[in-house]
């Protein structure tokens, strides 16, 4: 997981929001990416080209994106934060949109060894991982 916190918060915001539109879509369009993440098509446009740049995502010529394998390591590994906290949240009483809101804002930055013990205590106390 250390390499997901070498790049810039927002381009992990977007590398996860693919991903989530790849599941739920089977296919990754700006317009969608836009809509999601509530920016506009200049900005997706911005941050696909760095993306691109950096060797995170393809897009062919049809404007369709495809993660790179180290794109889809970082956008699984952000996801995977962004679930695990969404539920260790809920399971302390927080609401599950404030929950699914505050896990997006920490996701990024907690340590990994923070994430750990998150982790492990949800383990410990039967909670799923």
């Amino acid at each position: 997981m250390q390499f997901a916190m070498k790049i810039q918060k927002s381009s992990q915001d977007y590398l996860e929001a693919m991903l989530m539109m790849q599941q739920e879509h089977g296919y990754i369009r700006s317009i969608d990416v836009a809509e999601h993440l509530g920016v506009t098509k200049p900005s997706v446009s911005y941050a696909t080209k760095r993306l691109r740049e950096n060797g995170y995502i393809t897009m062919d010529r049809e404007g369709f994106i495809t993660l790179t394998d180290s794109g889809m390591a970082i956008a699984a590994s952000m996801l995977d934060r962004h679930h695990t906290l969404t539920r260790f949240l809920i399971t302390l009483g927080v609401d599950p949109k404030v929950a699914e809101e505050d896990a997006c804002k920490i996701e990024h930055d907690i340590s990994d060894e923070t994430f750990a013990a998150i982790c492990a205590h949800a383990v410990r106390h039967g909670e799923k991982k």
